[in-house]
This record gives structure tokens, C-alpha cells and sequence, in this order.
């Protein structure tokens, strides 16, 4: 999975952080901004019909050299209102054959200097003609890309996004997004354990899917098994909100192997595999494949347990990314992880988390109960609460 921890801050830095866990999720609206080759249609951003920008670009996973016409959008500046030690961006976005999205991200310095531009995903939802890929080898003295993060080298005061929108020369086709969001946090103080809200159990009907039972499938995707629990969660919240890949989609994993179970994780791992990363993991990447099945979403951060109850209690079933060491989480199927991706799926009447946890080692073992100090410490203390929040149009948020 693409895992980053939350950064200790040094020097003025660290002085800035000095304040309680901060958190800020900005959607931005295309009629702002800033476009060039591109225009809004239907609160969408797509090509123009002229303004375009032309150029080759060479797929580094296969595909060889082609030519690109292209438009672009840049949001304006955005101040958090913090300075801030990480970044990850998400998207939601449809792209038909021979189109693909580049998404990058600048920040400014607490000196008001401006970074470069870094890249913080080449996507498309297809396989066909394009490799979706992170982009390595763009750390600087400002900042270093950790797949779908930006990790500052000293804490941020704002950031810029830009948006490229990329058609195969003679295609006439055109990428479409909808959404495009940014979580910033800061490094803040240690967080505080939550006291909890919950009055009486609630837990989701999820689905129960686990990654193990697909261990050596499909080694070009990463092969399954411990290497899948960002897809099998992704897929979960997909079959909860009734949306998926139909058997014609994912008919090739059938044909074969007829007793093929769960199929549409393996699916599922195909379209959010990273070419640079070997994984199918990154983060923004498993958001924009559920937003493929009509779910809207975004990466984003939580502040608590408290705050994950007020999603569960409005329907909302979230994928949380944590990691922990040996014996820090009991009921754990294995002893630890440097990085994993499960779902949380309701709360027992204490307040402990009910959880769809993919390392089971069958979708029969998949649901289990994690002890909430436990797991609010490890998912906190790793990646500042950070979870994929999936769900239908139209669906009511919680207020906060």
C-alpha cells in the first residue's frame, strides 16, 4: 500500500506544529481558477474545443511514445489556515480509451517561496492504451513525493493544485472530472484518545471479502494476498452501496479459473495497480476506481474514533489505512504491519470498532472486533487518522 507516517518536525517547523491535530479537506469548485484548453460543462472539467496544447509523452510501462493534446485547470492559492506537514490529493474523474489525467500539486514555503510543480498521479480508469502510474524521483529540498503524498521537509503555509487533461492526437475524446479535493494535515500535538459517542451497537450489512484467499493470484498485479487490502476494502465498500463490476467486466478472471471466488477483488486490484509503485495500494488511485461504479469520494483524514462514529452512525462505511508493531493490536490475524488497509464498518455499544478486516484468512473470519484504544492508537499514531471516504450521490455527510 502507499503509506506514509506522519512526519516529526524539526526547528521552526516543529514550533509551528505545536498545536492540536489539524485537518483540512478542500473540494475545489472549477469555476475558479485558472483554465487554459479546458472548460467547465455540467460542474465537469473537460477539453475545449480549441486552446489545445499538443506533445508527446512516452509511457514508461509499455505503451511506447505518443502524441497528447492537452488542456489544463489551476486552482487557486488555498491557505488552511495551518502550516502543514503532508498533502494527498484525490480525484474523481472519467476517462474514456486513449485519455488520462495528470494531477500535480505546489505548496508554499513559510519564507513565501513557491516549490516546483510535483506529480502526484498519471491516471486513467483502462489499462488498454495507458499505464496509470505515481511518478518517482521528484524529492527536492522542499519536499519528496512518497507515492501519493507530498511530505514536506519543513511544514507548508499553502498550496496550488493543477489538473492536466490528456487525449490521444485524432481521439476527439475527452477526460471528464467531477472532483478534485486535497487533505492537508499538521503534525500537531500526540492525539488524544476519543471518549466515544456510541449509545448502542451499529454495524453496516458490508460485505465480507478477505485478501488472503487470493494469494498468488494474478502476479502482475502484485499477487494477491497480503498485498491486496486496499482493493479487497475498496471492493467491500463498492458491494456495500450495491455498485461493482458486472461478470462481463471482470468475465476474463472466470473463464479462467470457473470456481474463481470473489472475482471482482481481483478486478479490483487490476484498476488500482500503480505501475511505479508494483501495488495496488495508492491511495487516490482506489478512490478514483470507486468513483468508475458512480461513488463519490475523496482521501481524507479523521481526527478520532469519535469522528469515524458520526459516519457509521449516518451509513457511511469508511476504509482506515493504520500500521502497528508486533502484539500492538489483539485479534490481528498476523503479529504486525508496516502498512494495511481495512474497513470500519460500525461500532459495538462500548465503542470498540467493529471492522471488515481483509488479512482474514477467509471471508468467513473477515469481521472481527478490535479493542478502540488499540486501534485508535495505531491508525493515529501512523497515518493521522487518514481513510477513504466512499459513497453514493446524494448520500447526507455528517456535519463536521
Amino acid at each position: 500500500m502507499a503509506f506514509t507516517l506522519l512526519l516529526v518536525l524539526t526547528g521552526s517547523a516543529a514550533a509551528a506544529a505545536k498545536q492540536p491535530y489539524q485537518v483540512d479537506l478542500e473540494s475545489f469548485s472549477f469555476a475558479g481558477g485558472t483554465k487554459a484548453g479546458t472548460a467547465v460543462s455540467g460542474g465537469a472539467l473537460t477539453l475545449a474545443a480549441s486552446g489545445l496544447t499538443s506533445a508527446p509523452y512516452t509511457d514508461p510501462h509499455g505503451y511506447g511514445t505518443k502524441t497528447y493534446e492537452s488542456g489544463s485547470w489551476t486552482s487557486a492559492w488555498h491557505d488552511p489556515g495551518f502550516a502543514f506537514s503532508q498533502a494527498v490529493p484525490s480525484w474523481n474523474a472519467t476517462t474514456p480509451a486513449r485519455t488520462w489525467i495528470q494531477v500535480e500539486l505546489r505548496a508554499r514555503t513559510q519564507e513565501a517561496r513557491e516549490t516546483k510543480w510535483y506529480v502526484l498521479g498519471r491516471w486513467a480508469s483502462g489499462d488498454g492504451d495507458f499505464h496509470r502510474t505515481s511518478v518517482p524521483g521528484q524529492g527536492d529540498k522542499d519536499a519528496s513525493i512518497a507515492i501519493d503524498t507530498l511530505i514536506p521537509k519543513r511544514a507548508m503555509l499553502a498550496y496550488q493544485l493543477r489538473l492536466m487533461l490528456h487525449r490521444e492526437a485524432g481521439s476527439g475524446a475527452s477526460p471528464s472530472v467531477t472532483k478534485v479535493s486535497t487533505v492537508v494535515a499538521n503534525a500537531g500535538d500526540p492525539y488524544v484518545p476519543s471518549a466515544t459517542t456510541m449509545t448502542s451497537a451499529v454495524i453496516l450489512a458490508v460485505p465480507e471479502y478477505s485478501q488472503e484467499i487470493h494469494t498468488g493470484h494474478y502476479p502482475e498485479f502484485d499477487g494477491g494476498g497480503e498485498a491486496w487490502c486496499s482493493p479487497t476494502s475498496t471492493a467491500m465498500i463498492l458491494g456495500f452501496w450495491g455498485r461493482g463490476p458486472t461478470p462481463a467486466d471482470y468475465a476474463y478472471v472466470t473463464a479462467a479459473d470457473p470456481g474463481h471466488q470473489d472475482p471482482w477483488v481481483d478486478y479490483a486490484a487490476r484498476f488500482t495497480y500503480d505501475y511505479n509503485y508494483n501495488g495496488a495500494g495508492n491511495w487516490p488511485f482506489n478512490v478514483a476506481y470507486a468513483h468508475t461504479f458512480g461513488l463519490d469520494g475523496a482521501v481524507t483524514q479523521l481526527r478520532s474514533l469519535a469522528e469515524a462514529e458520526q459516519y457509521v452512525k449516518a451509513g457511511i462505511p469508511l476504509v482506515a489505512s493504520l500500521s502497528f508493531g508486533s502484539g500492538k493490536l489483539d485479534g490481528f490475524p498476523f503479529k504486525s504491519t508496516n502498512g494495511h488497509l481495512l474497513t470500519i464498518v460500525g461500532f459495538t455499544a462500548d465503542g470498540n470498532v467493529v471492522s471488515n478486516d481483509p488479512a482474514a484468512l477467509t471471508d468467513a473470519d473477515v469481521q472481527r472486533v478490535y479493542d478502540r484504544a488499540q486501534f485508535e492508537r495505531a491508525w493515529m499514531e501512523s497515518t493521522g487518522g487518514l481513510v477513504y471516504l466512499l459513497y453514493a450521490p446524494g448520500t447526507t455527510l455528517p456535519a463536521s
